[in-house]
């Protein structure tokens, strides 16, 4: 039972340091456009490129957490994010930002792709991503309402994601060193569902990208075509944050009750008409309604979708290729958002955006209500050769007392002592037939050390006895 409730907390952890990056998007962007030389396309283009070597880390490391071991890899990724967003934060040198935001979403990713694996290895992946969404959208909704009363610097988003994955380091001691000796036993092999994995990591690519092309633009949308200031923008986002944590409790309430078509097929057309109405935004009312209804939505998807790519293997490749997917998605929203809005404004963006997301729906939810079955481990045995025993033709004397003297059980012994030895592999038979002609033994146990107290020993004793007592 502990086994099925238990929650994998540095698992929890990870995931949140992971995704942290991806979350306070809008406002690391918005700082860059603000507080460095650079034009809001260009503070778009340095966000997706943080978020596009997030994603390479996760295509590249997809299959090699086993190799490296989950403990050293998740160590090296956080050490990775405290020096690339450290400097990126303490530095207003335009290479040194950019290389910092490469190097530290490449620490993000690998964070992100050991605790993806680590979540499909677990009973209830679903349960468990809805509680890393959870932990992200808590801190990223503190951080909302914590930043805007830190000064303007372009480095204090870029500093609270470093600091958390500092604090996160100490608890990856946690994980395992080696995966492949904590797990059951799983064959390398092929992919399964090919077909059906590759189309939902598609779909998830132009999922996430419509996503966020809004995310990476919405601080600028409530900021000029909303004319709202940054604490209220701020305060608005992080009340939708605290929205999309009750959906996200919403969901791990559910679970797989709802099946996982109805979920991410009506959720996606629910989030298409949220990003028009948030995009077009020229108010509080309006843009506030948007962004909470979206955010609501937005992580319950989330979580089916990352819940379903879990369970199509078992090994945790297909939850970190859709999950790299998703992230090379997010990685090119932020400059596709920037461009779409520049070149045919806020409104028009967001009916681009909702026709997209309409068409990838259709992919989504087929992948979901496909059925799979429950994938069986053949494992091939060698076939066992019979050995044959040689046999003395002396047949066993009985007493005069018509019971089998020591001497018969002594030849008995010896017998066996013939037999393969305990290091054979095939000498741990549980009973092995010798036909003695004459002889009151149907049959002769085998070695002691061959079985358990419950098992041929007892019935090997029985034997004696009865053959002891002269049956």
């Amino acid at each position: 039972m502990s086994a099925r409730t238990t929650t994998p907390w540095p698992l929890v952890a990870l995931f949140t340091a992971g995704y942290l990056a991806a979350y306070l998007l809008p406002t690391t962007v918005g700082r860059l456009d603000a507080g460095l030389p650079l034009s809001a396309t260009q503070a778009g283009a340095i966000g997706s490129v943080l978020l596009l070597s997030s994603a390479s880390a996760g295509f590249l490391l997809a299959s090699r957490v086993d190799r490296f071991g989950p403990r050293r890899l998740a160590r090296a990724g956080l050490l990775l994010a405290v020096a690339g967003y450290g400097t990126a934060a303490l530095s207003t040198a335009l290479p040194l930002v950019v290389a910092g935001a490469v190097v530290g979403g490449f620490g993000s990713g690998t964070a992100t792709t050991v605790a993806a694996t680590g979540i499909a290895g677990r009973r209830d992946p679903h349960r468990v991503t809805t509680t890393g969404l959870l932990g992200v959208s808590a801190l990223a909704g503190a951080l909302y309402l914590t930043i805007p009363h830190l000064g303007p610097a372009h480095g204090v988003p870029l500093a609270a994601i470093a600091v958390t994955a500092l604090l996160v380091l100490p608890l990856t001691g946690r994980l395992p060193a080696r995966s492949a000796a904590t797990r059951t036993v799983r064959p390398p092999g092929p992919l399964p569902y090919r077909r059906s994995g590759l189309l939902l990591a598609a779909a998830m690519l132009f999922w996430s990208l419509a996503q966020n092309s809004l995310w990476g633009v919405s601080g600028r949308i409530g900021l000029t075509q909303a004319g709202l200031g940054e604490v209220t923008v701020g305060a608005v986002f992080a009340v939708a944050l605290g929205a999309g944590l009750l959906g996200v409790v919403c969901a791990g309430i559910l679970g797989p009750r709802l099946g996982g078509a109805l979920p991410i097929g009506l959720g996606t057309v629910l989030i298409a008409g949220c990003i028009a109405l948030s995009a077009a935004a020229s108010d509080l009312t309006s843009f506030a309604t948007g962004e909470i209804a979206w955010n609501t939505l937005y992580p319950v998807v989330l979580s089916y979708v990352i819940g379903l790519a879990a369970s199509m293997d078992r090994r945790g490749r297909w939850a970190v290729l859709v999950g790299s997917a998703s992230s090379l998605g997010t990685a090119c929203g932020p400059l596709t958002g920037s461009l779409l809005s520049a070149r045919a404004g806020y409104p028009a963006m967001g009916l681009v955006l909702a026709a997209g997301l309409l068409l990838v729906t259709v992919p989504m939810t087929l992948v979901a209500r496909r059925p799979r079955r429950s994938q069986v481990v053949e494992i091939p045995l060698a076939e066992i050769p019979v050995v044959d025993i040689p046999v003395p033709e002396t047949a066993a004397v009985e007493s005069a007392a018509g019971q089998v003297t020591g001497a018969d059980v002594a030849g008995l012994a010896d017998l066996l002592a013939d037999s393969p030895s305990a290091e054979d592999p095939f000498a741990r038979l549980p009973v092995v037939e010798i036909p003695v002609a004459g002889s009151p033994l149907d049959a002769v146990p085998a070695p002691r050390e061959a079985c358990g107290t419950a098992g041929p020993r007892h019935a090997g004793a029985a034997t004696v006895a009865s053959a002891a007592e002269g049956v």
